[in-house]
């Protein structure tokens, strides 16, 4: 079987997005395809094609990702990556993220992230798991919240989706150098959490949001949706929540207790939010909260030298780092990495290696939310010189743990 990899050229996308979704399921609704069209990068959009039949896809966004030390850092977010069930095993996957990662370093970005799922797929591309995701299902019948002092002069009110847009914009914009993995909205992209299509609520009510302000500024808010229920007990609805952001502990705190009161619920779910999330430490009962974690944000150093030198370390490193990386050949080798909380220099070298891991290893590990030191647990980084597993274990770490907002 033969097949050719190349760019799309203009007024093919919606024949690529078809393709891609039928891989999918299918399930993307019009207001979905219409959000993602007006986003779409064309130019960074790929396939590969069996004659004149799009056969897979892959496609990428120009991001700024926020790392260790608050850098806003140019990365591709891979997104759209198929292969038609009738061209599976024939090495086409395969072209596509060798095509891919030439570009995406052809365009001088360091880092290139994506969200899988089907998780396994990536790594042999030397993508890691860098990022999870926290799911509660709280019951609020039996948990209470805790809240710091001041919650009482934070006020709430309701406004459009539309209506608040720019000022949850403005509140989203201050957080996203806190924590490493998060990303700048790129235009175009803050409209992603107004997407809210009737045919995906499943009996839940249209997507509402509230602002919490302190003595008239906005420094925080929820998005969410409610979807009404009973039993013979009584009420028994569910608050989906979509989004909470604020600017300090006391404004987060006043928007968690507002949605553990809503009327004629009894219990919170939420499917995406930091592994350490704040909320953990305001609940009385974490056990009632049913807490799930799972793979967040994918990660893939494409140029090891300048993704290391673009974030900082949270104590003193003087690390050679032996790696691997048998698909970007350029990656191979020994590399010297010297930084601390203020900057960082990462340099060929021909040293002694002090660790021995994978390009792999180096992504799962960049945004410090994955330890080296787990990572040599699993046999999966080796300590080639006493004491540095340690010393390189605690300068990657970050003192949040990343997370990705929001899907791509």
């Amino acid at each position: 079987m033969t097949f050719e990899v190349r760019g799309l050229e203009d007024g093919q996308w919606d024949d690529w997005f078809d393709r891609t979704d039928r891989v999918f399921g299918g399930s993307a609704p019009p207001e979905e395809r219409a959000r993602l069209k007006a986003v779409a990068e064309v130019d960074r959009s790929i396939a590969a094609w069996d004659g004149d039949e799009i056969v897979g896809s892959a496609g990428a966004y120009s991001f700024r990702m926020s790392v260790p030390g608050g850098a806003l850092v140019p990365t591709a977010g891979v997104t759209c990556v198929s292969v038609q069930p009738t061209h599976r095993r024939r090495g086409v996957l395969t072209s596509m993220m060798r095509a891919q990662l030439d570009d995406v370093r052809g365009r001088g970005e360091a880092l290139a992230v994506l969200t899988a799922s089907e998780p396994e797929i990536y790594g042999r591309f030397g993508y890691g798991v860098t990022s999870k995701q926290l799911g509660v299902n709280i019951d609020t019948t039996r948990v209470r919240l805790t809240p710091p002092a001041g919650v009482d002069d934070v006020t709430l009110r309701f406004v459009g989706l539309e209506e608040g847009l720019e000022l949850c914009e403005a509140v989203y914009a201050r957080v996203v150098a806190a924590r490493p993995g998060m990303l700048a909205r790129q235009p175009g992209w803050a409209r992603t959490p107004l997407v809210d299509p009737p045919s995906q609520r499943a009996g839940a009510s249209e997507r509402l949001c509230v602002l919490a302000q302190v003595e008239g500024e906005v420094r925080g808010y929820a998005r969410y949706a409610v979807k009404l229920d009973s039993t013979a007990g009584g009420p028994d609805g569910v608050v989906l929540v979509r989004d909470v952001d604020a600017v300090d502990p006391v404004t987060y705190a006043a928007l968690w207790r507002y949605l553990f009161g809503i009327d004629l619920t009894s219990r919170i779910s939420s499917y995406n939010r930091p592994a350490d999330d704040p909320l953990l430490h305001l609940v009385s009962d974490v056990r009632r909260c049913l807490v799930s974690t799972k793979e967040g944000l994918f990660a893939r150093l494409v140029e090891v030298g300048a993704a290391l030198e673009a974030r900082t370390y949270t104590t003193p490193v003087d690390v050679v780092l032996e790696v691997a990386d048998s698909f970007c050949p350029w990656n191979e080798g020994r590399w010297r990495l010297t930084g601390d909380p203020k900057g960082a220099v990462c340099v060929r070298t021909a040293d002694p290696a002090d660790l021995a891991l994978s390009v792999r290893e180096l992504g799962a590990a960049y945004l410090g939310g994955v330890s080296l030191s787990a990572l040599a647990g699993a046999g999966r980084v080796r300590e080639l010189r006493d004491g540095a597993l340690r010393e390189a274990a605690v300068a990657f770490g970050s003192d949040v743990a990343p997370w990705l907002a929001h899907g791509f």
